[in-house]
């Protein structure tokens, strides 16, 4: 993008035309009609930056259609009278110098450009009293040996090869100054000249049969540009001055790191040449001149293009001049954050527009970690990117080992085929995830995104052998204690300890998340299982909660209760172990409750597959009880994820629902007494049938009815269910009949619709579907707005149908995904649940949604 905002025009042909019209002056281009077509890049900027009331180094522009006539004696002698009229100074006066520099821009971006030629209008002569005022001699003849080299080649006929031979045994500047020259008056039809109009009118040849070479066509027929395409040309003024006052350097308008207003770049001293010099250059607080009227510049620019901006600019005894400017291509994105913020909160922005300029996936980018890649890295193995972020640590092979060395203050890797519930606490005890199964809805993908770890999925190839204490990655061989490098946001896992950029967010971001809440209609949750996940995500904007999966209650330490009720001998064992899980439960639920507050909470009874309640076979028996290991093998299913879960479960095991709602109820009694009151939801999971919900509602009611009696506080709640399944989602008519309100399970009904397994279809037939242009992206990451889309957009009809107050909302991993939101913003649901580090990436998705339908109304209203 250029200083200015106008379009590019057609490249103007070359005429003949009087030297006055020829010379454009910086400023007037636009004045006299003229466009990047005629003016180049370079002018058209210039133009903008005189318009815009800034400091720019002396110059004109030669138009497109008219370069030809710079090389002409009369038309260059008029631009170097016209460069000194502009600057206030002469080529050749030995109090305040002057010189030329000439360069060419063309319409728009281009590789190839002819390098700058400068120093036009030194001679042997004045060499002396310029390097005398510069105080430095090496950087103007290294500059002017580079500019006679070109003259001499491209306007003067002298072979490359014989130039290049002469330069051999000449390594230092003036030698090759004094070389050259001598070389020109042997070869050449008569010496270089020393009038400066003369120079100017060879270096114009120079650059224009440079840009005409066979080589530089290949170049613009490479990048699809015409290969007569134009060029316009630049005569600058070239003002020397002491070293001490004068020089050159780059700035931009935005700190790096911080991304703050600041002047921030460096600072050469001496002539400036086309590429800076290879030593660093000095800060920019050694200016001089100071950084006001730089950092004024800058802050101009900014307010102009709306974007961080980069200056080329040249200070001349203490006076600073803009040599070029232009929006920075790659801006840091902590940069492009508090720039929306500023340009907003100065009125130069609506706030509106400021949340447009900030995507969902940069806010993602914002709060994660990432790995400083070079290029050099050791790519291990690239699995499914299943929670972003990025860590380093050393290989664990179990979570008992992930949990010594969290205890040495030692960064682990938690690596193994796949994970189950007993596996938690090593999980949030490691810095990170990889397992070789699974996918990115599996259990490892789901905990890890919920504890905000990075971690990696469905490693194709990967295979642990904890005897031998190794992990083989196809041909590959880790033993436990390697160290390793981890992108979950890519998949990607490298061998060795690579540098990790930290996440920090700067405060401008809340700032824009705070005007995507006014400008979003979807209401954010967050699916949190505990009071401290909970506290993390209201930090982070979630309204409330989405989903409190119960069974997550029950990892690690907790397991053992869940699987004494399943695995009881008889009534007694169970009422026993039933009694012990509403114990934990009422527990669990208070401290849940209080850290949400006065917001609404959705609390799923349990449901997870059967399998993940199980001794691992073998198990029990190895702890002495073998008929538990008998029931357990009784119980075991072909397929668990289609098998005892759920509902099903609680139909089975009658009481189990009807005690975790009063260990639900009777906390919510306790939590209320201190004054707060969240907005209780209980939802039944796995619903296919209106019986199974009607049943499993009459078991909370009576919970509910129970703490009453017991209490004397009548809970308010809504009653409601998880579609799922497919079968769920046709009867949402019938269904509502009982159901106050619906919550999507996109991670289960994206399998049941498709038929795919979630933990093993992602690996090994998504990414060959994906290669083949059977699907664009994984369902389980992206809603399928097709099938499984169809599907909720129908229950939400049917539903809305019987009840039109039902909320309906989307708890699946697709509730932090952009593109799925948008979905669900258009199907009007209340609103979307995700894991707590994705909460500030739904909130500006769900604005972007409202804010992409104003603007296609916007330019409707417009057309």
């Amino acid at each position: 993008m250029s200083v200015t905002d106008r379009p590019t025009g057609t490249v103007a042909q070359p005429q003949a035309q009087a030297p006055g019209l020829t010379l454009v002056p910086y400023g007037q281009g636009r004045i006299r009609g003229l466009d990047a077509g005629e003016l180049g890049a370079h002018g058209i900027a210039m133009d903008g930056l005189v318009a815009l009331g800034l400091p720019v180094v002396p110059g004109l522009t030669v138009p497109t259609g008219s370069a030809q006539a710079l090389g002409e004696p009369g038309t260059a002698r008029a631009a170097v009278e016209l460069v000194q009229q502009l600057s206030g100074r002469r080529v050749g006066d030995a109090a305040r110098p002057l010189l030329l520099r000439l360069s060419a821009s063309a319409p728009g971006e281009v590789a190839g450009l002819p390098p700058d030629l400068a120093c036009l209008g030194a001679t042997p002569d004045n060499a002396g009293d310029l390097c005398t005022v510069i105080g430095r001699a090496e950087g103007l003849y290294e500059v002017w040996a580079s500019t006679v080299r070109m003259i001499a080649e491209y306007a003067l006929g002298i072979p490359a090869t014989v130039l290049d031979d002469a330069l051999l045994d000449a390594p230092e500047p003036r030698a090759r100054v004094e070389a050259l020259l001598s070389l020109v008056a042997r070869h050449a039809e008569r010496p270089f000249p020393d009038d400066p109009a003369e120079q100017l009118a060879l270096a114009a040849r120079a650059v224009l049969a440079r840009w005409d070479s066979p080589r530089a066509r290949r170049s613009r027929r490479a990048q699809k540009l015409p290969a007569d395409l134009g060029i316009a040309l630049h005569v600058q003024a070239l003002r020397i001055g002491p070293s001490d006052r004068s020089g050159y350097g780059t700035a931009v308008s935005r700190h790096p790191e911080t991304g703050r207003f600041s002047a921030e770049g460096s600072f050469f001293r001496g002539v400036r040449r086309s590429a800076p010099p290879p030593h660093t250059g000095e800060p920019l607080q050694n200016l001089t001149a100071g950084t006001t009227l730089l950092e004024h510049s800058l802050l101009t620019l900014e307010r102009h293009l709306h974007a961080p901006v980069s200056v080329d600019f040249e200070v001349r005894d203490g006076e600073i001049s803009l040599l070029a400017a232009s929006v920075q291509s790659r801006p840091p994105l902590r940069a492009s954050v508090c720039l929306a913020a500023d340009l907003a909160r100065d009125g130069a922005l609506e706030k509106a527009d400021a949340v447009r300029r900030i995507g969902p996936a940069q806010v993602q980018e914002l709060l994660h970690p990432q790995l400083r890649l070079t290029g050099d890295e050791e790519l291990v193995v690239r699995g499914l990117p299943a929670s972003p972020g990025a860590a380093a640590g050393v290989v664990a092979l179990s979570s008992e080992r992930a949990l010594e060395l969290a205890a040495e203050d030692t960064h682990a890797v938690l690596v193994m085929h796949e994970t189950t519930p007993a596996d938690v606490p090593g999980m949030l005890a490691a810095a990170a995830v990889l397992t070789g199964s699974g996918g990115i809805a599996s259990h490892a993908a789901v905990v890890a995104r919920g504890a905000g770890k990075p971690a990696v999925c469905g490693a194709e190839g990967l295979r642990v052998d904890r005897t031998a204490g190794t992990v083989r990655i196809g041909d590959r061989v880790l033993s436990e204690g390697d160290p390793v490098s981890l992108d979950g946001r890519t998949g990607a896992v490298y061998a060795g300890t690579l540098s990790i950029s930290v996440a920090g967010p700067p405060p401008e971001l809340s700032t824009l998340l705070e005007w995507a809440d006014d400008a979003r209609r979807l209401g954010v949750r967050v699916n949190a299982d505990t009071a401290a996940e909970v506290n993390t995500a209201v930090a982070l904007g979630a309204e409330g909660v989405g989903l409190c999966r119960t069974e997550h209650q029950f990892l690690g330490e907790r397991l053992p209760l869940i699987r004494s009720v399943i695995l009881a001998a008889d009534p007694a064992a169970r009422d026993e172990a039933l009694l012990a899980l509403e114990h934990a439960q009422h527990e669990d639920f208070k401290a849940l409750l209080a850290a949400v507050g006065d917001r609404p909470v959705t609390v799923r009874l349990l449901d997870a597959p059967l399998h993940e309640f199980l001794p691992a076979p073998g198990e029990a028996e190895a702890a002495g009880d073998t008929a538990a290991e008998q029931r357990a093998a009784s119980l075991r299913e072909a397929n668990p994820m289609l098998g005892l879960r759920g509902v099903r479960l609680a139909l089975l095991h009658e009481r189990l629902y009807p005690a975790q709602a009063e260990a639900l109820f009777s906390a919510w009694a306790d939590v209320a007494a201190t004054g707060v009151r969240p907005r209780l939801e209980v939802m039944i999971p796995l619903v296919s049938l209106p019986e199974e919900l009607e049943a499993a509602a009459s078991f909370v009611r009576d919970a509910a009815a129970t703490v009453a009696a017991r209490t004397g506080i009548e809970v308010p709640y809504r009653l409601g269910t998880m579609i799922e399944t497919p079968r769920a989602a046709l009867l949402a008519a019938e269904l509502a009949e009982h159901a106050e309100f619906f919550s999507f399970g996109t991670n289960d009904l994206t399998q049941l619709t498709y038929g795919f397994s979630r933990d093993d279809v992602e690996r090994q037939v998504l990414t060959a579907y994906q290669e083949r242009g059977f699907l664009t992206a994984s369902p389980f990451a992206r809603l399928d707005p097709h099938g499984v889309g169809a599907l909720i957009a129908l229950a939400v009809e049917r539903a809305r149908g019987v009840r039109p107050d039902i909320k309906l909302g989307v708890c699946g991993e697709h509730g932090g995904d952009p593109e799925s939101i948008a979905f669900c913003d258009d199907l009007g649901l209340d609103y979307v649940s995700c894991s707590a580090h994705r909460v500030p990436v739904a909130r500006m998705a769900a604005a972007h949604s409202v804010l992409r339908g104003r603007g296609i109304e916007r330019n409707r209203t417009a057309s």
